[in-house]
């Protein structure tokens, strides 16, 4: 699975939400990942990704895309209610997602693959609403930890 899609490939995979309208939750945009700002501890950086956050009614949908570090095609998109619970997979490698709301500004994402955790990770926009740290670990395919903090920008 490409290294889990690369570490946050699902970022955001894992990600995003917040319980106001969408024109006032501070996930809600296009966020471009900060590789120099980034730091991914057991496995390679993305080369670039974009993470597209919109409110769907009361859904928080999530488009991750990008480019791994070996070249190879980044996608997942997925849905999570605003508030938090159980969310569903509209494409990519993994089949179950599910949300919880921390605060306004912070949200914790968990991504799995046959009933087995894969990816948790927490994202925390920051009060200016122009960065977003995204802190996860999980395991890969072969079941290898994967460890790092992302850090992305708000365009």
């Amino acid at each position: 699975m490409k290294r889990l899609l690369e570490f946050a490939g699902i970022v955001v995979v894992v990600f995003a939400s917040g319980v106001l309208l969408a024109q006032s939750n501070p996930f809600v945009g296009t966020w471009k990942l900060n590789p120099a700002k980034s730091k991914v501890t057991s496995s390679a950086s993305p080369k670039e990704e974009t993470l597209t956050v919109q409110m769907v009614g009361d859904q928080r949908q999530v488009t991750v895309n990008g480019t791994a570090a070996d070249g190879s095609s980044i996608w997942i998109k997925y849905e999570t209610p605003a508030r938090g619970g159980p969310g569903k997979i509209l494409g990519g490698p993994l089949d179950a997602v599910s949300g919880k709301l921390i605060d306004d500004n912070s949200y914790e994402t968990s991504l799995m693959k046959g009933g087995k955790e894969m990816l948790h990770h927490r994202l925390v926009v920051s009060k200016d609403g122009k960065t977003m740290r995204v802190t996860g670990e999980g395991t890969d395919a072969q079941g290898k930890p994967v460890s790092g903090v992302e850090v992305f920008e708000k365009q």
